[in-house]
Parts: structure tokens; sequence; C-alpha cells
């Protein structure tokens, strides 16, 4: 007789070489917990940091602001609609193209989308967005970058305001206090406004107003668990009736206008790039919700803000006058509030305090360096704004130099 043991690991050897359902083939070894093709669809982990997504978030969105800005102000292509028009249509091919090439819109197929629900929803929603889209790209034509994303900061007051109204959201009048900080500070910034526009304005509040609607109505449909949909998948149903608005729209004031010389002077390549960006953005906005959490994407937005302002002077040389800093940083201040709440915000100040001190401790000599940056930063900032009113005036001293030079 063969020894016990022996034989009962022979047994144990054998029965995890046999496939259950089939015969035994002792010559492949078989892990019940692994499937081969589930393996093979899943896709790698990504290796970029999160701060990469933030970085060319951030970049896409100033780029797109700025690039419009040139076009329509600087290149003198005064046709909002049109441009409009050509970002929605070239949206709307490549997410086609998208669709049927890569994964990046397979989140469609779990949208039980019908003729029904594209005619009582997305075409509603279209319809504002384009309107959105139409009165933020005529506010180019009269007011500063800088100017413009201090009036956007009221953008989720309107979106609080109107959920209200449609009964999304239940009145709290505490909520409603602690907004109207951004609204006081929007206020202090447009009183400050050297270059003030009434038209531009008005302009700028209907598009917010009209951003707001389409926010709450995307809300209202994503309730449902049926037509939850990312950025890019809700482009690739919105696009196309975009598209076709902005297209009818721009028929009838601008189309009749534009002349082949206008389009040269901008030049076919730029559009095409202007394009090529503006698209790139929504692509770039999928990847940052699903790499950063709600605090950074609220921090970023507020960091893109300023960077914006900074490159508004920077570009245009658009004068800010000191009470439109004081406005603005109360309105950023109200915001930030508003979107993370006291208890998060608290927590943040926490750490960061408790950072800050550590970084202390081990480097006082650099922290000591960086406070006095700060402070001379600061008061750059605020003093420049009135550099022009303290300083000589060119004019003036040109005339009395040649007067003199006449006299003698």
């Amino acid at each position: 007789m063969g020894d016990p043991e022996k034989a009962f690991s022979e047994k144990e050897r054998i029965s995890a070489e046999i496939i259950r359902d089939g015969p035994a083939t002792p010559t492949l070894t078989v892990l019940p917990t692994v499937n081969p093709e589930i393996e093979k669809r899943e896709a790698p982990a990504s290796t970029l940091h999160p701060a990469v997504y933030v970085i060319t978030w951030i970049t896409l969105s100033s780029s797109v602001i700025l690039f419009n800005k040139w076009i329509l102000d600087t290149a003198k292509f005064h046709y909002p609609i049109t441009l409009t028009c050509w970002h929605l249509t070239f949206a709307t091919l490549m997410t086609q193209v998208m669709a049927r090439t890569t994964n990046l819109l397979d989140g469609r197929k779990t949208v039980k989308m019908t003729g029904r629900v594209y005619l009582r929803a997305i075409v509603p929603i279209g319809a504002f967005f384009s309107l959105s889209l139409i009165c933020g790209n005529l506010t180019y034509l009269y007011l500063s970058v800088a100017f413009i994303q201090m009036l956007k900061a009221t953008t989720p007051v309107a979106v609080l305001l109107i959920g209200w109204a449609m009964g999304i959201h239940k009145a709290d009048m505490k909520v409603l206090f602690n907004v109207s900080f951004i609204v006081l500070g929007v206020i202090i910034a447009s009183i400050g406004e050297i270059k003030f526009v009434m038209l531009g304005v008005i302009f700028q509040l209907g598009g917010i107003l009209f951003e707001a609607i389409r926010l709450v109505m995307v809300e209202r449909l994503l309730s449902s668990a049926e037509y939850k949909m990312d950025p890019l998948v809700s482009l690739y149903y919105f696009a196309p009736v975009c598209a076709i608005m902005n297209f009818c729209t721009a028929l009838v004031f601008e189309i009749p206008r534009i002349q082949m010389a206008e389009l040269y002077h901008v030049g076919l390549w730029t559009l095409l790039a202007n394009a090529v960006v503006a698209f790139a953005l929504n692509v770039s906005v999928v990847f940052l919700i699903g790499k950063t959490s709600g605090l950074v994407m609220t921090l970023c937005g507020v960091l893109k803000d300023i960077l914006l302002v900074g490159a508004s002077i920077a570009i245009w040389g658009t004068p800010i006058s000191p009470l439109q800093y004081f406005g603005y940083s109360i309105a950023l201040g109200g915001l930030v509030y508003y979107k993370l709440g006291a208890a998060t915000l608290k927590a943040q100040f926490s750490e960061a305090a408790r950072l800050w001190a550590e970084f202390g401790s081990n480097r006082p000599a650099l922290r000591k360096v960086i406070v006095l940056g700060a402070i001379l930063m600061m008061l750059f900032v605020l003093l420049g704004g009135l550099a022009p009113t303290v300083g000589y005036d060119s004019k003036y001293l040109t005339s009395t130099i040649k007067g003199a030079d006449k006299s003698t």
C-alpha cells in the first residue's frame, strides 16, 4: 500500500489541474479566480498625476476665452453667432467620429434616448445653450475679459434662484444670505469698472441667465438614472441641435454680411485651431472630473478666473481700479464659501495652518522670504491701480519740452 499522505497530495494536485466543465487537462493549470477575457478588456491604469489634468483644463479653458476675444475683437471678426455655430458644427463632427472610433463616448449606450425625449428635453436645453453661447460671445465685443470674468462670478447665484423658481430646490434664506456676498462683490467691481458698457453688461447677464436655466434643466434631466451623461456625451446630443439653431440665427443676422476677405484676414487655419481648442476643452473636462474632487475643481475655477484677469491686463492693457480688486476679492471669497461650505473650509484651513507651521519650523528663512514677497506683491497690485493718477503726464511733458525748444 502507498503512503496515504502522498496519495492525498497527488489527488489534490490533479484536482487543481482539471477544468470543472470539461475534460481533464493535466498540462494546463486553471486559475478559477481570473478571467483572461476580462483581463484583456481592462484599460491600463493612468500614470499621469492629477495635476496634469488640472493644468490642462486651466490652460484650455483660459485659451478658449482669450482666443475668442482675440478673434472677435482684436482681429475684427465681428460675427459671434457664426463663430459659435462653427464651434458647434466642429464638435458635432468630432463627437460622431469619436463615437465610432474610441470608447470615450460609450456612456451614450446607457442613455435611453428616444425621439420623444430628444424633442422634449434635449432640444429645449440646446436652445438655452445656444442663447448662452451667443450672448457670451457678443459680450467680447463690448467688455474686457477681466470684467467679463467678474460678472461670471454671479452664475451660481443665478443657478440657485432659477432652481428655486423651477421647484428643483427648496428656498433657503441662509443660503441666499451666503450668496449675497457674491452679488455685493460684483456690484462693487462693476462700480469700479473704468470701461463700463451697458449693452455688454446686458448681453453678459443674459448669457448668465440662459446658462443658469440650462444648468437647472440639465440637473432635472440627470436626476433620473436613465439619463446620466458625462460632459462629452452631453455634447454628443446637444451639439447638433445647437449648431442648427445657431446656423439659422446666423443666416438671418450675420452670414449675409460676411465677406471672404474677412475670413482670410482672420485665417482659415486660425478658425480651425480655435475650434480644436474649444473641443479639446470639452474632452479635458471628462478626464478632470474623473481625476479630481469637487474641492479641487472649485479652487481651480477660482484660480483660472484670477489668471484670466491677469492675462487681460497683460495682453490688452485692461485698466483695473483698486475698487475692482476689492469687489472681485469679495465675490471670489463668497463664491468659494458658497460652493465648499464652512465645515470644509474650516478643515482645509486647519490643515493648511498645520502644513505652514511645519514648513516654517523646517525652513524659517524661506518662509520669511515668501511672506515678504507676498506683502510686496499685494502692495504692487493694490497701489498699481493708482499709478496713472500719481504719475506724470507724458503728453504735457513732451509739449513743454517742444515749447522750450522753440523759445530758444
